[in-house]
């Protein structure tokens, strides 16, 4: 999926999982050529040196990346990782870009 844009914008991305796994999931973000950079672990939980204007949110099921703000710098493709149990799956990814 590929979600456009215009800085400023509270993007909101989603992840589903298959079952519960109470709040083992965590956010990536991976920009052209570059790692994945973690994001948020634990569904909730920041990291050091990540922007504030980034947050997740949810439990169980149901997971939520927030980017409030959005910025040109954010674009790249952005994953969600089950941590519950083996094996440690990614979502397929959802691609953020700027509108031009």
């Amino acid at each position: 999926a590929t979600l456009s844009v215009t800085p400023g914008d509270r993007v909101s991305l989603s992840c589903r999982a298959s079952q519960s796994i109470s709040d083992y999931l965590h956010w990536y973000q991976q920009k052209s050529h570059e790692s994945p950079r973690l994001l948020i672990k634990y569904a909730s939980q920041s990291i050091s040196g990540i922007p504030s204007r980034f947050s997740g949110s949810g439990s169980g099921s149901d997971f939520t990346l927030s980017i409030n703000s959005v910025e040109p710098e954010d674009v790249g493709v952005y994953y969600c990782q089950n941590g519950h149990s083996f094996p440690l799956t990614f979502g397929a990814g959802t691609k953020l870009e700027i509108k031009r």
